[in-house]
């Protein structure tokens, strides 16, 4: 059931030649500081469902299209994050939003970690999903293969080699073919203007690590990912989570990288509870729990 009767508001921005979007669902009675979701490289504002639903509970959510998604203007390929964390700090000036929690996955993941390096201040507290700065190389393969599927075709081909790329062969996976025939849907429907973001996006992570971990973020950071990711495999998460002073680890059972429609409500529930400040601790969707301040850095 909606989480609030009050309708989503969007607006357009423009920041350095880009045009973008946001959406802003507001609470009836939010206790937390508005959340911004930041999604994949096909993710668009309208597209968070049940998390945007299940976050309203206790908080604004803000669902933005930034330069690269959606229904905002197209990234060149050989720019890097900077672009769109500036735009969404633009954005948050525009809406008066002085400080925001902020989740990002998987593509959008080098958006809320480069955020979270220049832009501490503005943040409350970040969730990290999926977490990529490039392409693992086992996935490489399957990537490029779905890039050249949507650059020359056949067109009936880019789906079903996009999805066998994001998801796990792994049966046990909440949900699994529901999931499967949503990304069917998704992908089948995606116009030139989508099949061009995503090939400029994917393009970006094939080229160069989007994220630097020479300046360590300030802000408190939990990396989460699904038990059976393949794409970004859990360990590579954990490892990326030790570049940050402030960090959690959760691996949540039964999901792989897709985890916002595997389980959506155990990240609502995760979210909120990071979010809200309280204590992570015997999660029963998880099946790996850290507090990495307490873990040795060689761990």
């Amino acid at each position: 059931m909606p989480r609030t009767t009050l309708p989503p508001h969007v607006r357009k921005h423009r920041w350095a030649g880009y045009t973008y979007w946001s959406r802003m669902a507001c609470a009836e009675v939010p206790v937390l500081d508005p959340v911004v979701l930041i999604g994949g490289a096909l993710h668009r504002k309208e597209d968070w469902g049940r998390v945007e639903q299940g976050m309203l509970a206790a908080a604004d959510v803000l669902c933005p299209d930034l330069p690269g998604w959606g229904e905002a203007d197209l990234l060149p390929p050989y720019l890097g994050p900077d672009v769109p964390v500036e735009a969404l700090v633009r954005l948050l000036d525009d809406l008066g939003i002085e400080r925001a929690n902020v989740f990002a996955g998987s593509y959008g993941s080098s958006v809320g970690y480069r955020m979270a390096q220049t832009h501490p201040d503005r943040i409350g507290r970040m969730v990290l999903a999926g977490t990529m700065g490039g392409i693992p190389a086992e996935s490489r393969p399957m990537m490029r293969a779905a890039v050249a599927l949507a650059e020359s075709g056949p067109r009936e081909r880019f789906g079903p080699a996009a999805i066998e790329a994001l998801m796990s062969p792994e049966p046990d996976i909440v949900g699994k073919a529901v999931v499967r025939r949503i990304m069917s849907m998704r992908f089948g429907s995606a116009d030139d203007g989508d099949l061009a973001k995503f090939i400029a996006n994917t393009h970006r992570l094939l080229s160069r690590e989007l994220i630097d971990p020479s300046v360590p973020p300030a802000a408190p950071i939990l990396f989460t990912t699904g038990e059976h990711d393949n794409l970004t495999p859990p360990a590579l998460c954990r490892e990326l989570a030790f570049t940050c002073p402030e960090s959690w680890y959760v691996e949540i059972a039964r999901a792989d990288h897709l985890i916002h429609l595997e389980r959506p409500a155990q990240l609502v529930d995760l979210m909120t509870r990071f979010f809200s400040g309280e204590e992570l601790a015997e999660l029963p969707y998880a099946t790996v729990v850290e507090d990495l301040r307490r873990v040795p850095v060689h761990a």
